[in-house]
């Protein structure tokens, strides 16, 4: 762990489990998931630590599990109370410690969260759990992990990690500068992430009015209508119909077949939108389905998919990416998708996003604004809206699903089995929507695209921002933690001796433990 640095005078590495005087009492795991499960949770009483409520020295008092008193009491040996120091031994990253607040009086581990309790006055918990959120320490829990898919350290693991021990003195002081220098940090940091809500805020209000029709109302005041939303409506129907007509056809002709009598009578009329209750629209605005807008609909492929297999490349969910598509992170087809020449994504698609664990996730969606330079298709979990005009009527749809308004349809009309949320392609279709003339969809469309690239642009200002807050944070607990930070005292009795008196109390309490020899029996 040194790494090639000089410890101060006083100071001495030693392994987590040295610094505890029965590590294998004080250093403690939650019980084997048999012994506590999710059926045993319950609404109040004593509270559970899970993984999600441990984070870099903050204890997250949100989504606590309870268990009854009964329970925590026949799981004694896996509680927590205040002060204790709480470590993930699960996840990516792992190793996340807190301390337990004085808020929280008692509570229970689960399997992947480890609990350490200092019994002694020669070590400071604070100064500890700092330590283990360091580079240097989270480094160690890296390495126990590499090459590994699913990160986890064991008990023994942990007990071995090396930190650094100064004498008891200067814990104290190190620990009080600690919190100075992070309390004003953490201001900052907080005030990056506001501005950050903030950000998402406009980014909101901007897709409401751009569906509402305030972005462009001095637009529409000096830009009379040539073609109204009704008339754009009108024109895509016909072409809508025009063709299935002609998909039909090919079909006959494909099959040897005369069409037969009144064949066209058989158009699926698109769903009407349901426009009880909705609001009124700017002059020249009409309300539309998404069914009406889209030639064509669909459900992606299930066929596995791979990094290596070469074949056609399948757009899945994290390709669905701030509306549109993101090519970085591509899988293959493993299988020949069998796809006629129409079937490949192109200009005018709408992928939207069907299923997934995170109600958020649901309705995300991307367009196609360009053509792809290799021909894609889309993974099962996706559907594909094809608009029939590809100008910009996708985009205006996708502004729709986007939009606050968008998202609170999606989400009430989502099913929820099981875990995961979904909305079916039959629901989606029938979504109303604002449909202004195209010419006023392109300048709501270019206002937007202003609007976001600001948005962009301060967002990455704030992520430099709050990198730079992380990387300061760590070079703060690199100095704490090589005698750099506070001033050493010679007077203070050099942490050498704290550990040889964990030794003696440890020896002290082993003694103790030993049962007593047997008595001699009196002869008579």
């Amino acid at each position: 762990m040194s790494q090639g640095v000089n410890l101060p005078k006083g100071w001495i590495e030693a392994k987590f489990g040295e610094l505890f005087v029965l590590p294998g009492d004080e250093i403690v795991d939650g019980p084997f998931g048999s012994n506590l499960k999710a059926s045993e949770y319950v609404s109040s009483g004593i509270p559970i630590a899970r993984l999600q409520n441990v984070d870099r020295n903050r204890f997250v008092a949100k989504n606590i599990q309870f268990v009854t008193s009964e329970k925590a009491k026949a799981l004694e040996r896996h509680t927590f109370k205040p002060n204790d120091i709480l470590i993930t031994k699960l996840g990516d990253p792992l190793g996340k410690a807190c301390l337990v607040p004085h808020t929280v009086s008692q509570g229970v581990l689960v399997a992947d969260v480890v609990r350490a309790r200092i019994t002694h006055p020669w070590i400071n918990e604070r100064f500890l759990c700092y330590q283990i959120n360091s580079a240097a320490v989270i480094e160690q829990f890296k390495d126990q992990t590499k090459g590994t898919t699913r990160p986890r350290v064991n008990l023994s693991k942990i007990r071995a990690v090396k930190l650094r021990l100064c004498p008891v003195g200067e814990q104290t002081r190190i620990v009080v500068k600690l919190e100075e220098l992070l309390s004003d940090l953490d201001a900052g940091v907080a005030e990056l992430k506001a501005a950050q809500k903030k950000l998402a805020q406009y980014r909101q209000s901007l897709l409401k009015a751009a569906v509402e029709g305030a972005l462009t109302a001095e637009w529409r005041a000096t830009h009379p209508p040539t073609e109204t939303g009704a008339q754009l409506l009108a024109r895509i129907l016909t072409e809508r119909r025009a063709r299935w007509e002609a998909r039909q056809l090919a079909k006959f002709a494909e099959q040897g077949k005369t069409p037969p009598k009144d064949w066209q009578k058989k158009y699926p009329e698109p769903v009407q939108p349901d426009t009880g209750g909705l609001p009124e629209l700017p002059q020249g605005w009409v309300w539309a389905s998404l069914d009406q807008l889209v030639a064509e609909s669909c459900y992606g492929t299930s066929v596995k998919c791979s990094y290596e297999s070469g074949g056609t490349p399948v757009i899945r969910i994290p390709n669905v990416s701030g509306g549109s598509l993101d090519l970085q992170d591509m899988k293959f087809a493993t299988s020949d998708l069998a796809l006629g020449k129409d079937d490949h994504l192109s200009v005018g698609d709408l992928l939207v996003i069907r299923t997934n664990g995170s109600i958020s996730l649901v309705g995300r969606a991307a367009a196609v604004v360009v053509e792809l330079e290799i021909p894609h298709y889309f993974a099962s979990y996706l559907l594909r809206l094809r608009s029939v005009e590809t100008t910009c009527v996708h985009r205006w749809m996708l502004t729709t699903l986007s939009a606050h308004t968008g998202r609170q349809w999606l989400e009430a009309r989502a099913a929820s089995s099981a875990g995961q949320h979904n909305i079916s392609l039959s629901t989606l279709l029938t979504m109303p929507v604002p449909l202004p003339s195209l010419l006023e969809e392109q300048a709501i469309l270019q206002e937007l695209d202003a609007g976001f690239r600001f948005v962009k642009g301060q967002g990455e200002a704030l992520d430099h921002s709050l990198n730079q807050s992380t990387a300061q944070r760590q070079n703060i607990l690199r100095a704490a933690f090589s005698g750099q930070l506070v001033p050493q005292d010679p007077s203070d009795e050099p942490a050498s001796m704290l550990l040889e008196r964990i030794r003696t109390e440890r020896a002290a309490q082993a003694a103790a433990k030993k049962p007593r020899g047997r008595k001699s029996r009196e002869t008579a």
